[in-house]
């Protein structure tokens, strides 16, 4: 299911916003982000309303060492913008790993791509697809 809503360009909870416009419970919209683990470019998706453990997504990867991947190098690595990166269809595949308590959603929604715009899958489709592994990461 894809969902495209009028995205606020002053806001920048894009996931929160997301939610309100889709008239979802924000546990269920899931954000993605680009990591670096030990220098390497990888994936997190999480609850927009949670934050993410470094040390748990290093630990879920097998690295001794994760931090935010800065912006710019994200959209040139995923081919989207930030705020609009998707899990799916990015310009190289990278190791993704999904916050455990996605399980807990009949439907998670995470970008489609580009702001405004949110795809809604079962937990188990998104797992499948990105090929990702589950981790407790979220906090």
């Amino acid at each position: 299911m894809v969902a495209e809503y009028g995205h606020d360009p002053a806001r920048t909870d894009f996931g929160i916003e997301a939610a309100e416009a889709l008239g979802v419970d924000p546990d269920s919209v899931f954000k993605t982000l680009v990591v670096l683990v030990d220098g390497v470019e990888s994936v997190v998706v999480v609850p927009v309303t949670r934050s993410v453990s470094m040390k748990a997504v290093a630990a879920a990867f097998g690295g001794k060492r994760a931090e935010m991947c800065p912006p710019d190098r994200a959209e040139r690595v995923t081919g989207f913008v930030v705020g609009g990166i998707s899990p799916f269809g990015q310009r190289r595949s990278l190791r993704t790993v999904v916050d455990e308590t996605v399980v807990l959603v009949d439907r998670v929604y995470v970008s489609g791509g580009r702001r405004g715009v949110d795809v809604g899958v079962s937990p188990d489709d998104l797992v499948a697809v990105t090929g990702a592994v589950l981790a407790d990461i979220a906090v």
